[in-house]
Parts: structure tokens; sequence; C-alpha cells
């Protein structure tokens, strides 16, 4: 099988790999599960219970904001970080399309079996 270099893997493809590289990270997934509860939080308040320095919670978050997974508000000398579903909702469908896919592959094997 030939490998295809990132470069030249369509955008979309190329997009949803980025996303599911980002939340295949322990700390972001992390990051992701308490932002997505609808509530704006500051660095300061997402590194509690964490022993990550600031440093690393910013380097999380933002490639998490880099992927439009989260984005952030200025509010005076403090951003807070707010999780933006658009991005995870393409993936959902891009997932249910897959699964859709072997639903069907399935059920001609299941036939073509049964036969």
């Amino acid at each position: 099988m030939l490998h295809k270099r990132r470069g030249s893997m369509p955008a979309k493809r190329q997009a949803r790999a980025l996303i599911f590289a980002a939340l295949g990270d322990e700390t972001r997934l992390s990051l992701v599960a308490k932002l997505c509860g609808g509530q704006a939080y500051s660095i300061s308040q997402l590194r509690q219970g964490s022993r990550l320095s600031r440093q690393a919670i910013t380097k999380h978050l933002r490639v998490l904001e880099g992927l439009g997974i989260v984005h952030s508000v200025r509010t005076g000398r403090e951003s807070l970080f707010e999780f933006d579903p658009q991005p995870i909702n393409g993936i959902k469908e891009y997932l249910e399309s897959v699964s859709e896919q072997w639903d069907q592959a399935l059920s001609r094997l299941k036939s073509f079996v049964e036969d």
C-alpha cells in the first residue's frame, strides 16, 4: 500500500485527523471535558486539581483553539476559554457516516452468508 504525504491529504480529512490527534492527548481531552459544560474558565480555574504548570495548560489550550474546539475571550488581564461544539459535531457526523457504512457492509455479508 502506498502512503500519501500529509500535504496531499484532502483538507477535510486532514482537519479530522488533527482533531482526533488533539483529542488523543489525555490533558487536552480533560480540558475539553471541563469546558463542555457550557461555562467559561480561566487558565487558573482549568489548572485546579492538575499538576501542570500554567504554561503547559496554555500550550494545550492553544492547540485546541487553533482547531476551533475552544475559543478565548479576553476580560481584563485574563482570558476565559469556552468550548465550541462545532468541530466535535463534525467528527460525530463523520463517525455516524462510517458506522452506517459498516452496518450496511455487515448487512450485505449477513445476507450473503445466510443465502
